[in-house]
């Protein structure tokens, strides 16, 4: 007995049995630990030595630096691409497998009742039935690499646990849920790009908003509220050349003629949308919504760099999430031969092959959004399985969905559509006569007929069309021409592709199907679409005649989502009246024509430049309000002689949102619904900064407030006053304790187990806390939602920056991290980097990659 035992045995019997209590709750917890470590770490990828993949015809080698990015080397295409789906299902299975049950309207049989209403929605778009149907266009090479990945993916799946592939299918089994993954097509795969094409599909909200708003305070107010492209003051993207026998020719002169004005605003479409607008927020956003998804891309000629070569930058702006969208990888033929031309890094979707965005050893590409409007809504006449058209009745095409939904009943609903597509208004129950066109009357041929109201949606990315053959051809592409051809393809969404090669040329093509629309339709509201004068011809903008250029005169390439062509040029296709105001592109512009000799270091200020543009004008006006002196002046101080740079440890720049997002309340929110009201971006700019002008303006006045007719200086001191008392509240009586990143916060959640409602299971998967520079309609984009408060709703999906001199010398980051597996080093380790505007070095070349390797994991086939 050692004399520790003796002791104890001499305590007194309720002490003694005190500490065996506590000695047992010790060893539990330390159980509990072991084990809980356990089931954790049970689904990480396995990265350094030898695995048996089912499939492959050679040894393939997946290279991983200290940040798990992997680079993956084989000696066939088939073996590359298998390669590559086994590594995404390594480390994001679980977030593929969500996405794709996303995309087909499935997340139901997973998650249960709470995903039924999105599911209905998923299924009324048809994206996996659209997606089956692509599949059948794609070239046999395309094809064959969809398979090889699909192949990679179930190699991976195969025998595996649920716990052994992701710590949420541990818990969702722990919790009773009988559930084995289906195996990986290349529908899969496909449909994911139905979703992209969701996300990024251009003006459909602002169409719905026009509507609402004229509804609710007129046409001419409305005006207001959608200002014009600012042309003078933020350049289109390409600024020479005209389409010449459908054409686009950046050298050709603009005819003088002037496109025939666009009619008037048309019908007045009422109440009925909000409940549309409802749907079309319903939709899982995978890649984000609102205001602040956009992008930034630019590439500079060699003229104005450093080295003498170009240089390309890219950071999408999307919505986050954890794990964030974009995968990083290297893909690489060990020796480029016809038969094994891929030699390529980037970011990747995990559940698509290939690289979406990056370079190749010639070429580097970089997206942003065109959104160009590719999208109609229709008001609809329809009576049971009729439609009405130009006085004729014609069937609806009508099928049936039917949704599993676990621990549930079955839920079926019917899916009915137009010529113009499906009518999303039967998700939100009959319009009835809610919808009213002032020229109704002359359309009836039968007055005692009586016709219901519907809503239906024309949407480009609903016909089915072979992008994802462009981004195989992308990824292959080695100049310009074949750069061109390759996204000659690219259907759904519209984008905007920025260009550079190792031979110094750069470039820029607009992509995606834009229709063209009869004189009826200017695409800027809902249209009868009981006339049909008001659809599509079923033509769409030629390729060819897209705006491009090579080589332009200014020697760089900016493209930030603004307009793509000056509309007063004498172009002749309608792209969109809704791009976005181009505050950031005008910034971009103004810090490259800033000097010459250009480097990497200089592309990476840029993209974490946080300048306010609506600080230096609205900062004049706020100064020039009397308040008095102390406690309120504490704050109007600290804007006086601001930089309006918005770094996270600003006091001005906090004290100046909070009285931007007091202003916009005070001056909108007592005329418009929830639905309209601002939400602080680019648009919201325009418009504020026009009513400065105009101080008596009826918008400044408050309706709530009978007897007071209110000013704009009356409004501007509210909005002071309040925001010194937000922040007294929520910071500091001492203004000049005030933090912008305390009040900006990037918070990172799972959009799944992560939004649980189960606080304990939420910690396992979310992250959060970071305080960050930026703002909207800034090219450090961290956009916030006025509506809601001042986290960041979307930010830079990545950066990259890739020298075409020495592509071992690239840099990239990610928001989050290569993991989806929560508590891996490389969940979120890529996060502090970027929130500090860090990047991290992108080696491309077999011996830089090598020498940056700290595991090497080699696939085999078996014996």
């Amino acid at each position: 007995m050692t004399a520790a035992t003796r002791r104890l045995r001499n305590w007194p019997a309720p002490l003694r049995w005190s500490t065996y209590v506590a000695i047992a709750v010790v060893l539990l917890l330390v159980l509990a630990l072991v084990v809980s470590v356990a089931v954790v770490r049970r689904s990480w990828p396995q990265t350094d030595g030898e695995i048996e993949v089912a499939g492959l015809t050679g040894e393939v080698e997946v290279l991983r630096d200290e940040h798990g990015i992997p680079q993956i080397y084989a000696d066939s295409l088939h073996d590359l691409m298998l390669a590559q789906g086994f590594v995404h299902a390594q480390d994001r299975f679980f977030e593929m497998d969500v996405r794709r049950r996303a995309t087909a309207g499935r997340l139901a049989e997973l998650f249960g009742a709470d995903a039924v209403d999105s599911d209905r929605v998923v299924r009324t778009l048809g994206w996996r039935q659209v997606a089956e149907q692509e599949l059948t266009l794609l070239e046999p090479r395309t094809r064959d690499l969809l398979d090889a990945y699909a192949e990679g993916v179930n190699a991976y799946l195969e025998d595996r646990s649920l716990s052994e592939i992701s710590l949420e299918y541990a818990l969702l089994d722990i919790s009773g849920v009988d559930y084995t993954p289906e195996t990986w097509t290349a529908v899969d795969s496909i449909a994911w790009l139905k979703a992209m094409a969701w996300d990024l599909k251009g003006n459909l909200d602002e169409e719905i908003a026009r509507a609402l708003s004229i509804a609710a305070v007129g046409t001419e107010r409305t005006h207001q509220l959608f200002a014009p492209y600012p042309y003078d003051d933020h350049p289109p993207i390409v600024e020479q050349g005209a389409v010449v026998d459908g054409v686009f020719e950046q050298d050709a002169t603009a005819p003088d003629t002037r496109l025939p004005q666009r009619p008037p605003l048309g019908p007045r479409v009422e109440a009925a949308l909000s409940g549309v607008q409802q749907v079309v927020d319903g939709v899982p956003s995978l890649l984000g919504d609102g205001d602040g998804i956009g992008s930034n891309a630019w590439v500079v000629s060699g003229e104005h760099t450093e080295s003498g070569a170009p240089i390309l930058a890219n950071d999408p702006h999307l919505g986050i999430s954890l794990p964030g969208v974009w995968s990083q990888v290297g893909l690489h033929c060990r020796e480029v031969t016809p038969a094994c031309p891929l030699d390529v890094a980037g970011f990747s979707f995990s559940g698509v092959p290939g690289v979406i965005i990056g370079h190749n050893a010639d070429i580097a590409w970089g997206f942003t959004n065109l959104a160009p409007d590719a999208t109609d809504l229709y008001v609809e006449r329809v009576r049971d399985d009729r439609w009405q058209q130009d006085g004729r009745s014609r069937p609806l095409t009508v099928r049936e969905e039917t949704i599993k939904v676990r621990d549930g009943d079955d839920v079926t609903i019917q899916v009915r559509s137009t010529a113009h597509g499906p009518l999303l208004s039967d998700l939100v129950g009959e319009v009835g006569d809610k919808v009213r066109d002032a020229g109704e009357s002359g359309v009836v041929r039968d007055e005692n007929e009586r016709w219901d109201h519907a809503v239906s949606l024309a949407w480009t990315a609903l016909d089915p069309h072979p992008t994802a053959d462009a981004l195989t051809a992308l990824n292959l592409a080695t100049d310009w021409r074949s750069f061109r051809a390759a996204l000659a393809d690219f259907a759904a969404p519209g984008q905007n592709v920025v260009y550079a090669d190792t031979e110094g040329h750069i470039g820029y093509q607009a992509t995606g199907l834009v229709p063209i629309r009869k004189s009826g339709n200017d695409g800027l509201l809902p249209a009868a679409g009981w006339r049909s004068e008001n659809d599509w011809t079923g033509a769409h903008v030629p390729y060819d005649a897209l705006p491009n250029v090579l080589d332009p005169e200014a020697g760089f390439v900016v493209t930030a989502n603004q307009a793509v062509v000056d509309d007063a040029g004498g172009y002749p296709y309608y792209l969109t009246d809704d791009s976005d105001r181009g505050f950031r592109s005008a910034r971009i512009r103004e810090l490259l024509e800033g000097g010459d000799g250009l480097g990497v270091d200089d592309m990476a200020a840029i993209q974490t430049d946080d300048r306010n543009p609506m600080a230096s004008v609205l900062t004049p006006y706020l100064l020039g309000i009397e308040l008095p002196g102390g406690y309120y002046s504490d704050g109007q101080r600290l804007l006086d002689g601001w930089d309006f740079r918005q770094p996270a440890d600003s006091a001005a720049a906090a004290y100046y949102n909070v009285v931007w997002r007091e202003l916009l309340s005070r001056t909108f929110h007592d005329e418009l619904d929830a639905d309209l009201r601002p939400d602080g971006g680019q648009r919201w700019f325009a418009v504020v900064t026009d009513l400065l002008t105009r101080p008596g303006d009826v918008w400044w006045d408050d309706q709530e407030t009978e007897d007071v007719v209110e000013t704009r200086d009356d409004i501007l001191d509210a909005s002071l006053r309040a925001a010194r008392d937000v922040l007294t509240a929520r910071q500091s009586p001492n203004a000049d304790e005030w933090t912008w990143g305390g009040l900006h916060r990037l918070e990172l959640r799972s959009s799944t187990l992560g939004e649980s409602g189960i606080r304990v299971v939420e910690r396992l998967f979310n992250r959060g806390g970071w305080e960050v520079s930026g703002g909207g309609a800034i090219p450090n984009a961290t956009a916030w939602d006025a509506k809601e408060g001042y986290d960041v709703v979307a930010a830079p999906s990545m950066r990259m920056i890739v020298p075409l001199d020495e592509l071992d010398d690239a840099r990239w980051i990610n928001l989050t991290g290569s993991s989806g597996h929560a508590f891996h080093p490389h969940y979120t380790d890529q996060t502090d980097l970027f929130v500090r505007g860090e990047t991290l070095a992108w080696v491309f070349t077999a011996d830089a990659v090598e020498d940056a390797a700290e595991d090497t994991l080699t696939l085999v086939p078996p014996d």
